[in-house]
């Protein structure tokens, strides 16, 4: 054969690899792409408009409130089918099913909680109105799964499966999913157990404290401003929740327009209405109140017969049979065990430890987001906050000018026991004494201060009616906001970015002065810590990644949370987990007991070379050339397609180096960061301000799926369009 021919074959099949890449890619990526002009006929009562704006936001136009609602269902689901079935799926303990053996533990753990068991009752109790708002939102979900048969988003056809109907009870399992995420805390009784058996029970209790003295008594970062501190007259409020972040966002944003309606902010896939976001009068944020609502009860069980000891008498446990189904095996059976206090989620060195969760309560779930979204005032505001479960912090503001602060959820009233270990279940001493009521929780309206900060700081006065327990954080974010906000006049929407964006840490920059004043009182003969010393010497707390001192700062803190750890709880330094660590280490630094440590500036030196080893490992001998960035990465990896060969980078985004802590207003980390910007002016709507990390849709070929990511890393607001939107695009949904 020539050469001649043989580069013609070649180059043909070239040609035809090429073909056949452009057809799938057009198949199983470009055909799924969503309807967002012309009409649709649809089972609605009148017709509904949706235009889309540059960012591909939703803007829903309606004759009822119920036809919006159909058509937010329809549009998330056009952008987020696959995100919002992967969510219930999470939530109910079904993932195995269409991702095999790698998704069994997850599955096993939600099984053990009751969560699908869970939702179906509450979704069996729902009230009438809640009802209808699910109902409404499903049936739109349903329109679009119905109308894209044989034309579903990449994931499915890469997973090999469809999605079923979606349901009042999955919306319901959503939000339980949510309430999880923010509530999760019966792994932390778990670890200070552990750490107590063996360990130094005042020294443990020395690490978890409820209050840091850092708290402002008006995570996730909200505040508001008062007209006086404003450069309109008007309240200013801000918020970015802080979550484990994903691809695509964990929140979708819409307005949604209909008689008594017009509301705009971010929504979460699977439930309708706007969970953050501004109306026409008020405008709203919230932060995760960070309140225990898990306790564990160790159960006197006889796995035998199920029965167990309660007060004094023995009681018979159900058992409740569940069968995971597992892609490419035969399904996993599953026994839960049901005591008075809930379902045993665990066995730790034999004992059976079951679960009460508010989230679990019979009759208690509400859903009171329309009500929310439709309030004009303060008193309406807090009417529909009255009736949610889940504990939050609201932070608010309004046209009048007021602005406000709201504590919601159902709150466990203990009496003798703080919740924070595992409790015996055989007596009634720790039995929850009912719940908080609504007009005890924190509420403010107007401060003197004009100013309104919460950063899941502990916002219970010092003396309480009821005994406050939770993983609150230390304030060192809080403290910094209030600062930056206190320190002049004049704000304006556009300003209000630069404080999402701040990364200036009070503790590690305190952390670096007490290694600094180590070295300087005993350590100058310390071989190879001059360097790192002056480095610190002249830092300024920013946690920059372009700097080698946040670097230096942040693994000193690790190593000296280890040795203090290993102090009270020998052998068991890296169980430790809690969000007041910083503020528990910064009060051993400063009042130096002497039961803990004899000498703690040889401590600081002695974790500072640590800290420098380890630095050296990661980063190399030069520290000129180390950076904090190179440990603090963001990569967002899509689930599915950011791990297809070949292609899975364009799913992905990142990695990026980022700046931030868990102890600054920018809380960011390798996957973990501000789920949302979000800035509302209620001066003028129209000079509000969103952001989400990568971007609307969840479809790779979509412009609008990574269209945002430059400005949110450069935390940048981008105009959130209201009163006034600039049409992209224009569907009609038309009555059949």
């Amino acid at each position: 054969m020539s050469l001649d021919r043989l580069l013609k074959y070649i180059n043909l099949l070239i040609a035809a690899v090429a073909v056949a890449a452009i057809a799938i890619t057009y198949w199983l990526a470009w055909r799924p792409l969503p309807k967002t002009n012309g009409e649709l006929k649809a089972p609605i009562s009148a017709p509904v408009t949706v235009t889309r704006d540059s960012l591909g936001v939703p803007h829903i136009r309606a004759a009822s409130i119920e036809d919006a609602l159909f058509a937010q269902g329809f549009v998330t689901a056009q952008d987020r089918l696959w995100q919002m079935d992967t969510l219930r799926r999470h939530a109910a303990g079904e993932l195995a099913e269409v991702a095999g053996e790698a998704a069994l533990e997850s599955d096993r753990e939600v099984r053990r909680m009751r969560m699908a068991r869970t939702a179906r009752e509450h979704a069996a109790r729902l009230a009438p109105e809640d009802r209808r708002a699910l109902a409404a939102y499903a049936r739109g979900v349903n329109y679009y799964i119905e109308t894209n048969q044989g034309r579903m988003p990449l994931e499915f056809s890469v997973m090999r499966y469809d999605p079923r109907p979606w349901s009042v009870t999955d919306s319901v399992l959503a939000a339980l999913e949510m309430f999880r995420t923010l509530t999760n805390s019966w792994k932390t009784e778990i670890q200070k157990q552990a750490l107590l058996e063996g360990g130094d029970k005042a020294k443990v209790e020395y690490l978890y404290p409820v209050r840091s003295g850092l708290e402002l008594i008006p995570g996730s970062n909200a505040w508001a401003v008062s007209g006086a501190r404003s450069a309109t007259g008007k309240p200013l409020l801000a918020n970015d929740m802080h979550l484990p972040l994903t691809i695509p966002p964990m929140w979708h944003s819409v307005h949604l327009e209909a008689p008594g309606l017009n509301v705009a902010g971010v929504a979460l896939p699977g439930l309708p209405g706007v969970v953050v976001g501004h109306n026409q009068r008020i405008a709203w944020g919230i932060t995760n109140l960070e309140f225990d609502v898990q306790d564990l009860y160790i159960e006197k069980l006889n796995p035998q017969n199920g029965r167990y000891l309660y007060d004094g008498h023995e009681e018979q446990a159900r058992v409740e049979r569940e069968k995971l189904p597992v892609k490419g095996r035969a399904p996993e059976e599953l026994n839960n065990i049901v005591t008075r206090h809930g379902p045993v989620v665990a066995i730790e060195n034999g004992k059976a430890l079951a679960l009460r969760w508010t989230a679990a309560e019979p009759g208690t779930f509400r859903l009171p987001l329309i009500g929310i979204d439709r309030a004009a005032n303060w008193p309406e505001f807090r009417a529909a906050l009255s009736t949610f479960t889940l504990g939050l912090n609201f932070v608010y503001a309004d046209v009048d000018g007021n602005i406000g602060y709201q504590v919601t959820g159902l709150l466990p009233a203990r009496k003798n026991c703080a919740g924070d270990v595992p409790a015996d279940g055989s007596t009634a001493t720790c039995e929850w004494g009912g719940f908080i009521p609504f007009d005890a929780l924190p509420s403010i309206l107007n401060p003197p201060s004009g100013m309104i900060v919460t950063a899941n700081q502990n916002p219970f006065p010092p003396v309480y009616a009821y005994r406050v327990g939770g993983g609150f954080d230390a304030g060192y974010r809080g403290r910094q906001i209030a600062h930056l906000l206190s320190a002049r006049t004049g704000w304006r929407a556009g300003d209000m970015p630069s404080v999402q964006k701040d990364v200036y840490s009070a503790f590690t920059h305190f952390l670096a002065r007490q290694a600094v004043a180590a070295y300087d009182a005993r350590g100058r003969g310390s071989q190879g810590l001059s360097e790192p010393v002056q480095i610190l010497r002249t830092w300024n707390g920013q946690m920059d990644r372009s700097l080698a001192a946040p670097a230096i700062g942040a693994l000193l803190y690790q190593h000296l949370r280890r040795r203090i750890v290993e102090r009270a709880a020998p052998g068991k330094g890296l169980v430790y987990r809690s969000a007041m660590a910083p503020a528990a280490v910064e009060k051993l630094l400063r009042e130096r007991p002497k039961d803990w440590f004899d000498n703690y500036d040889e401590l600081l030196l002695k974790v500072l070379e640590d800290a420098m080893e380890e630095g050296r490992r990661l980063q190399g001998p030069k520290l000129a050339k180390w950076s904090y960035g190179r440990l603090n990465r963001l990569y967002l990896v899509h689930p599915v397609g950011g791990r297809l060969p070949g292609i899975g980078k364009y799913f992905n985004a990142g990695p990026v180096e980022t700046s931030g802590s868990s102890t600054t207003v920018k809380a960011a980390g390798n996957a973990f960061g501000p789920s949302m910007l979000l800035v509302a002016d209620p001066g003028d709507w129209e000079h509000s301000l969103f952001t989400l990390p990568t971007g609307e849709s969840g479809q790779i070929l979509s412009s609008h799926y990574k269209d945002q990511w430059d400005a949110y890393r450069a935390g940048r607001g981008l105009p959130m369009q209201y009163r006034s939107v600039t049409a992209k695009d224009t569907l009609t949904l038309a009555p059949r």
